[in-house]
């Protein structure tokens, strides 16, 4: 089952210009995500009936051409497998001339929330979301593991505040790339936009925490890692291409 929705790029989701943004792409694919699994009865709306939640693992990201303000975007997606606790699900992005803009693909786990636990994907479950097996937008079955460098070139203190916690009190999914973009050093922050973006979600962040995020540039890629203040705890690794 291909789910579709249209979008419309407005003043808030385009940077330096007319372009969308990174952010904005991101934050169109979490929305229809989303409202495709409240159209299947597994969404926000019936959490609090089913006490399941999905929580997102990986972003992977190619913009191919990058649309502009005002365009209406239609945006299809689609879950590409699910396996035991574990859903896959991929993107695209065309713009009003069907031109395909973005493609993108996700990991997510289930949870239970009121016991904080993995929970399984029932048949019943899975049946609903109609998974297209055939259909991959990249190559890779798998969201490939994103290896932390061994060595960073510069770093600094964030610390989280009340903007970006999300409704289940940790910092939501898009400001992991805000807090990237902080990291990253003038020079490099001035190459933007990045067509390329991988994000790898480990440990969830809270209100007041203060995390040391980390800069690397290795294989052509720009990478951030953000961890725990005494550097034990692994928080999120993010690519920039």
């Amino acid at each position: 089952m291909i789910y579709k929705e249209k979008f419309k790029i407005g003043l808030k989701d385009v940077w330096k210009g007319k372009e969308v943004s990174n952010k904005a792409i991101l934050e169109y694919l979490e929305d229809i995500a989303s409202y495709h699994s409240d159209s299947v009865g597994y969404g926000i709306n019936t959490t609090d009936s089913t006490h399941l939640t999905w929580l997102l693992l990986d972003w992977k990201v190619k913009i191919i051409k990058r649309p502009e303000y005002g365009q209406t975007l239609e945006i299809h997606t689609w879950s590409r497998y699910i396996v035991k606790c574990y859903a896959y699900r991929d993107f695209e992005i065309y713009d009003e001339n069907n031109n395909l803009c973005v493609i993108a693909s996700s990991k997510w786990l289930l949870i239970n929330n009121q016991t904080a636990k993995i929970a399984k994907v029932e048949q019943e479950m899975a049946d609903k979301y109609e998974s297209e097996l055939d259909k991959s937008v990249f190559e890779e079955k798998e969201i490939e593991k994103i290896k932390e460098p061994e060595n960073y070139k510069s770093s600094i203190i964030y610390q989280v505040k009340r903007k970006d916690i999300d409704v289940i009190g940790h910092v939501h999914n898009l400001y992991y790339l805000d807090i990237a973009y902080e990291t990253l050093p003038q020079e490099v922050y001035e190459q933007r936009p990045f067509n390329e973006i991988r994000i790898m979600y480990k440990k969830e962040i809270k209100l007041g925490d203060k995390v040391k995020c980390k800069y690397a540039y290795q294989n052509n890629k720009h990478i951030v890692g953000i961890k725990s203040q005494d550097e034990k705890t692994l928080h999120a690794i993010i690519e920039l291409q």
